[in-house]
């Protein structure tokens, strides 16, 4: 029997796990990686170590830059203390997620289906795909802004010659998960290492950056524009498909599927994800101090749009390079979301309506999807439309992570489902306060747009 034909059925209370003939989540994938047997614990972690890289790159989108400069020019550092607590939250969501893909050998958009029904399925899925399009629109938007800023490349080709990125997927994926993560990890250092060197440049006020990243501003309810910039960094920073692609992606591994292999595969997929999102914190952390630092230090309390933040970093810092480093960044960010979510989106797919298509026709779909709302407002509004549709692109992805994440809390809170690792008493409160919080903010954001307030 081969552990890649293997799934779970649910279980009744008490009972183990039971394998049981499925397709799994991501079959191609399914166990593909094989771990060290050496008894040495780093090098185990070593084996478990990629996919919460993957994922941490959809926290680091240019959807995020875009909220994350707007919020910094606009707010000085007070927004990063919503950047902190959206990252406490990945954390949460992201470890109940992969959790959930070891125990019960089922990704999230499969028992989704199993439990919930073929109608309800189809609506899950149909707000899955409008999610990653608008993650997809943000990438397509900072790609192509990145390619503009490097290589004078028009913005309207720039948007065009994303969807070559493609072939780079699917030349990746035919070598194996370790080189498409090597390659994220890669990237995700190039990142980390721009933004260092931007921090050194910028001289930001240390003491009041650390201490908005603990100590919230009583203006966030107050304060239509900000709650809808925080509720922006929140929808930037938890990805409802991230949900999804974290809860197959840690079946690639090779773990024993017993309950001492499930266990330790958990606490690495934990430390793995740990450590990725804590970069994605850095990240996104800095790039909101880079702007506070820069622009609302300055008087530009007004800079979203990207091109503008890199038309006005070299001046005000005083550094040639500045800007250079800005754009391969954000050019290496836009490229790194743009694998994740293509991954994504099978994995939904196949696990809500059981369809499975090439990957080459699943990315031009998406990719369309993205291209062509983005052409239409590159034509209409011009370069000035984008950091407006980069912005709303991301409210799109928080408003649609509730459905994604009471779900998530139900399946992990059930023994039905999970067996013994069935989520404990206090982890469970605290998740569904996570999902009554994501719940809680999206509906005074859109009672605060209905109202004309914002």
């Amino acid at each position: 029997m081969s552990s890649a034909a293997i799934s779970m059925r649910p279980l009744e209370a008490g009972e183990g796990p039971q394998p049981y003939f499925e397709e799994p989540s991501q079959s191609e994938v399914q166990a593909s990686v094989g771990l060290s047997s050496s008894k040495v614990g780093w090098r185990r972690l070593a084996g478990f170590l990629g996919p919460g890289f993957l994922i941490a790159v959809g926290y680091m989108d240019p959807g995020n830059w875009a909220t994350d400069i707007a919020g910094g020019s606009r707010f000085g550092y007070t927004l990063l203390f919503a950047i902190m607590v959206s990252n406490l939250m990945a954390i949460l969501l992201q470890s109940l997620s992969l959790k959930l893909g070891i125990a019960t050998g089922r990704d999230l958009a499969q028992l989704c289906h199993e439990a919930f029904g073929k109608r309800v399925s189809i609506a899950l899925w149909i707000g899955a795909e409008i999610a990653i399009a608008a993650c997809d629109m943000a990438e397509v938007i900072g790609s192509a802004i990145a390619l503009e800023l490097l290589f004078h490349i028009p913005l309207l080709w720039g948007v065009c010659i994303t969807s070559a990125d493609v072939l780079i997927l699917l030349m990746l994926q035919r070598r194996g998960m370790r080189t498409l993560e090597a390659l994220v990890i890669t990237l995700i250092a190039t990142i980390l290492g721009m933004f260092a060197i931007q921090m050194f440049f910028c001289h930001p006020d240390h003491l009041s950056a650390m201490k908005s990243f603990f100590v919230p501003s009583g203006q966030f309810f107050t304060n239509p524009g900000m709650l809808y910039l925080a509720i922006g960094i929140l929808g930037a920073t938890v990805m409802p498909h991230n949900l999804y692609l974290h809860s197959s992606l840690v079946q690639s591994r090779r773990y024993e599927r017993t309950p001492e292999g499930k266990r330790e595969a958990i606490l690495m997929g934990n430390i793995d994800s740990g450590l990725a999102l804590t970069l994605a914190l850095l990240v996104n952390g800095a790039i909101l101090i880079v702007a506070a630092a820069v622009f609302h230090k300055t008087g530009h309390f007004e800079v979203a749009a990207i091109e503008d933040a890199y038309k006005l970093l070299s001046p005000l810092v005083g550094a040639a390079g500045a800007s250079t480093l800005f754009a391969v960044a954000l050019l290496a960010a836009g490229q790194n979301s743009s694998l994740t979510g293509t991954l994504a989106g099978q994995v939904v797919m196949e696990g809500f309506v059981h369809m499975k298509l090439a990957p080459w026709l699943r990315r031009m779909i998406t990719r369309l999807i993205a291209i062509v709302p983005t052409i239409i407002v590159v034509l209409i509004s011009g370069e000035h439309g984008t950091e407006k549709l980069l912005i709303f692109s991301q409210v799109v992805l928080s408003v649609q992570l509730s459905f994604a994440v009471i779900p998530l809390v139900i399946f992990t809170g059930s023994r039905k489902w999970m067996g013994e690792f069935v989520n404990g008493r206090w982890t469970q409160r605290l998740a569904w306060t996570t999902a009554a919080a994501i719940v809680g903010l999206n509906g005074w954001m859109l009672v605060q747009a209905a109202l004309g307030v914002g």
